[in-house]
């Protein structure tokens, strides 16, 4: 089922806020709001126009961000879990060791100093966790026309 053009807008302005926001504490209900849509047809649009649920989509974003805090080294697992977030340390580790395949320590530990020759636009598009080969349905032809 292709999304309305006037959903996808308010979908992609969704996934704005959450690109920008990760750290706040956003849920599905609060995203539906500011979209004007109800939290059961928001996460359904969202999906189909995404290709993944609004709260994995955050997660995402929130472990994308963790993993560079845990490269610079200065603050504890605990710390970036909050940093970026979450409220659970045992959520966090878990979706982490998912979409990374390594726990947050073992992130952490691992060295990183090659990371650091690499042009930042590519050491983001290289340390983006994913966790099926196709991340937005826009990409495969999936959103709306």
């Amino acid at each position: 089922m292709p999304v309305p053009t006037e959903d996808l807008v308010r979908l992609r302005q969704a996934r704005d806020r959450m690109d920008r926001d990760y750290a706040q504490p956003l849920d599905v209900a609060a995203l539906a709001r500011g979209a004007h849509m109800s939290a059961g047809h928001f996460a359904r649009s969202f999906r189909a126009a995404f290709g993944e649920t609004p709260h994995s989509y955050l997660m995402t974003r929130r472990v994308e961000r963790a993993k560079a805090l845990l490269r610079r080294g200065d603050l504890s697992v605990t710390e970036v879990c909050f940093a970026v977030g979450c409220s659970s340390l045992g959520s966090f580790s878990s979706r982490f060791t998912e979409l990374v395949g390594e726990t947050p320590s073992a992130y952490r530990a691992r060295e990183h100093s090659v990371a650091e020759v690499i042009p930042a636009c590519y050491a983001k598009r290289l340390t983006r966790p994913v966790r099926s080969s196709v991340r937005n349905g826009e990409a495969n032809g999936g959103g709306a026309s």
